[in-house]
């Protein structure tokens, strides 16, 4: 039997006594009593949202958090699927509609304050209520990305949508990796409609309550929503509110829906200069803290799929597993090519440097990363950000593996404890990766991933296929394409100019830390 103690995180090791995230749970920091399904690939969630947003009558309450959001942006194939329709015809029903949005740094920059704005004035002229949120460190972003779709008359069909994937551009891709047919520009390699791979989590049972409780307490949060006179000026102008109205009390947890225990794991930064959030006094940094505890206890194959895997501070989570357990292997699938150009990309670089680097120098021959292209042979974006161990716990979040996800930005994650959920995850997202989707629909899932049933086989099946496949294309593309979409991921060699000049890039920019003067100094989170 799993103790939940030896691998989730304790109240006292959440670290944050002024959250009442946890207050339902008695001693615990989870719940139990859930039923938790990934949803891979933006196209399997949005049509899943659609379909719960769509079900939602008078009385029902919607609330979401968005990093990047476009109002335009179809759940499905067909009209009338768009973001803002498909709430605004909730709000129109009697549903409670209310949204946090992060407002974003300036499109200059290249980031989406006007789309997001739009999405937000969008929203309020259907009705709906979106406050555009900059309560956030100096640089940094709400990197929440989830929505909770509550029934007041019937709570067994409660649920929330935990996970990475905006409501925006690019993300309704599915498993063939065509890209979205609304998609937005990323760096050259990633061609007119750049293929994206994803993930979401849809949670039923009790744990619903506590991705709720995350959400209000960012909208009761008393300070103002942006401390910029100009913003506050503008969005009157446009309507938007910033004043967000009280929302209707709290209603009991959902009734238990299947056996899955849930942790979420959230991080808020330190903000510093008098400011703080009521609800995380000094910050939240159990993301951090409880991949860290996870790790401490894997004993065989940790399998990450992650939007950047960058830093030194990634790397400590792993040097004393790896040196300790001589069976464990690390197991990364990323982008084979980063979402940025020039400076900044040698900036990203030099993080994956950082941390692959170091790891395989520690473990030679159980370190392996790994990148995804489409059968068109053009790089799949891989913005998932995924974590199993040792087929007993599995993260899916809003997080990635960095110092900024681990202590700058807003960010949840829920992790689910239960084996068979972890195992199965794992060989679904590795079904994809080795062309063996017609397989399991034909034979299931065990049949056809047999030879990856033992985690270390599956660490090993890898590396045969993305050697097959880069033979293939160093040899010309020669003959039948052969199965597979893994290519290998080299470690990227910078000289020692370039890593001067891109340090503070990265350590500035791209990968700050949040953490109060006091953990930085100890080098503790």
């Amino acid at each position: 039997m799993i103790d939940p103690e030896d691998w989730l995180l304790t109240k006292a090791e959440r670290g944050n006594p002024q959250t009442r995230l946890d207050e339902p749970h008695g001693d615990r920091a989870w719940s139990e009593g859930n039923h938790v399904r990934p949803l891979i690939h933006g196209a399997t969630y949005f049509r899943a949202l659609y379909e719960a947003v769509e079900a939602t009558e008078s009385g029902d309450l919607v609330l979401f958090t968005d990093w990047q959001g476009d109002g335009n942006e179809r759940l499905t194939d067909d009209p009338g699927s768009e973001v803002v329709e498909v709430l605004g015809r909730a709000d129109e029903r009697g549903v409670v509609v209310c949204g946090l949005v992060w407002r974003s740094h300036l499109d200059q920059a290249g980031f989406f304050a006007s789309q997001n704005r739009h999405l937000g004035e969008q929203l309020e002229k259907r009705g709906g209520e979106v406050v555009l949120d900059m309560r956030v460190r100096a640089g940094g972003s709400h990197h929440q990305k989830f929505v909770v779709v509550r029934h007041r008359d019937d709570p067994a069909r409660d649920v929330a949508f935990v996970g990475g994937i905006d409501l925006a551009y690019n993300r309704r891709d599915d498993a063939d990796h065509g890209g979205d047919e609304q998609p937005q520009v990323m760096a050259d390699e990633y061609g007119a409609n750049p293929p994206w791979h994803d993930v979401q989590t849809e949670i039923r049972g009790p744990a619903v309550y506590d991705v709720e409780t995350v959400f209000r307490e960012r909208w009761e949060d008393p300070a103002p929503s942006t401390r910029s006179p100009w913003s506050r000026v503008s969005d009157r102008l446009r309507g938007l509110d910033n004043s967000p109205e009280k929302l209707p009390e709290q209603w009991p947890a959902p009734p238990p829906a299947g056996h899955h225990i849930v942790q979420l794991l959230r991080t808020y930064p330190d903000l510093r200069g008098g400011m703080d959030y009521p609800f995380a006094n000094g910050g939240e940094r159990s993301v951090g803290l409880g991949y860290a505890k996870a790790v401490a206890r894997t004993e065989r194959l940790v399998y990450v799929e992650d939007q950047y895997f960058w830093g030194h501070d990634v790397a400590k989570v792993f040097e004393g597993p790896l040196r300790a357990q001589p069976g464990l292997h690390l197991l990364v699938v990323m982008p084979l090519f980063t979402d940025v150009q020039g400076a900044n990309r040698m900036a990203q670089l030099l993080g994956r440097e950082r941390s692959l680097a170091r790891l395989t120098e520690i473990a030679p021959g159980r370190v392996a990363a790994y990148g995804l292209e489409n059968h068109a042979g053009v790089p799949v974006y891989v913005h998932a950000k995924v974590c199993i161990l040792d087929d007993t716990w599995a993260s899916v979040g809003s997080d990635n593996f960095s110092r900024r996800s681990w202590t700058h930005d807003s960010e949840l994650s829920a992790a689910v404890l239960d084996e068979a959920y972890a195992r199965d995850l794992r060989l679904t997202l590795a079904a994809e990766h080795l062309d063996r989707l017609d397989e399991v629909a034909e034979h299931g899932l065990e049949a056809a991933m047999a030879d990856c049933l033992d985690p270390v086989g599956m660490f090993e099946e890898y590396a045969a296929h993305a050697a097959v496949l880069d033979g293939w294309h160093a040899g010309g593309r020669q003959g039948a394409r052969p199965p597979g979409r893994l290519r290998r991921l080299p470690i990227p060699q910078l000289t020692p100019l370039q890593r001067t000049w891109a340090a503070p890039l990265l350590e500035i920019v791209h990968d700050p830390d949040g953490r109060p003067r006091a953990l930085r100094k100890e080098d503790r989170y």
